[in-house]
């Protein structure tokens, strides 16, 4: 019974040292793991595998580098699979600080699968306005990104012939950390038809099901499992999967020690 009274009262320091070991051994160690896609992963890759080459993808960076470990494995899967299907990405955001995060990303995959800047992917910045930009850019996008991101104009770069508003995009991902997947839903796919999926933190994905069961979005890349799941699909598995085991023992163990604290604290408080 003492062993149980303890469990009661595990040292937070203890605590402390499962979890940062639980996690630090499996990524030295390199552990793997086997990856299952879920059907809305799934779903959201073949939304870009049945796009014809040549069509347009609008990438949005909704998120900052609080979320990057989760967001960024998705967003070079996203580019990976764009670029080797021949599909042109034209890449903004809305939040200021997640662009210039994101565009190293960007110009990596882009120089690792041969694509040209102007040609196959266009950075048009950031501009403030938020839901405002977002509805102004169904009738012209020029209207709020007349130049690119280093001040040229778009009507420079050959991709940008022919792209006016989102009649022109075949499709929107996502990549967000808050509230804008919802915006992007309630504003624009709504009110102009264009498909989307998402790409979001663990924690916000459970908010858009009822957009992917009510069809107003064709799939949702949630969390670093999503983010796994995704690599998988795309065939290079990189920081999300290798990260899966790490997560997947300090989650065990987080559980483990609820399990004994519940324990522990009713059956003292059952002696008492």
């Amino acid at each position: 019974m003492r062993i149980l009274d303890r469990l009661a009262h595990i040292d937070r320091r203890l605590i402390f040292l499962t979890i940062g070991l639980a996690v630090a051994i499996p990524i030295i160690m390199k552990l793997k793991m086997p990856i299952r896609i879920s059907s809305e992963v799934r779903s959201a890759y073949e939304t870009i595998e049945d796009l014809p080459e040549g069509s347009v993808v609008l990438a949005s960076i909704d998120y900052d580098a609080t979320s990057a470990p989760e967001l960024t494995p998705m967003f070079r899967s996203f580019l990976r699979q764009c670029f080797r299907k021949k599909l042109k990405v034209v890449y903004t955001g809305h939040i200021a600080i997640g662009l210039p995060l994101a565009q190293f990303d960007l110009d990596m995959i882009a120089t690792e699968c041969g694509a040209v800047y102007g040609v196959d992917y266009i950075n048009l910045g950031y501009r403030p306005g938020y839901t405002a930009v977002m509805i102004g850019i169904g009738r012209e996008i020029r209207d709020f990104f007349a130049v690119d991101y280093r001040g040229v104009p778009v009507d420079s770069f050959p991709m940008m012939e022919g792209i006016h508003n989102y009649g022109d995009i075949a499709l929107i991902v996502d990549f967000a950390h808050g509230l804008a997947a919802e915006y992007w839903i309630q504003y624009v796919v709504s009110r102009f038809g264009v498909r989307m999926f998402a790409c979001v933190t663990g924690v916000m994905a459970p908010t858009l099901y009822p957009y992917l069961q009510a069809g107003q979005i064709t799939g949702i890349i949630g969390g670093l499992q999503g983010a796994a799941e995704y690599e998988v699909l795309v065939g290079q598995p990189e920081s999300a999967a290798f990260g899966m085991p790490a997560q997947s023992i300090a989650h065990l163990f987080i559980l483990a020690f609820i399990v004994f604290g519940n324990i522990g604290y009713f059956i003292s408080r059952r002696k008492k």
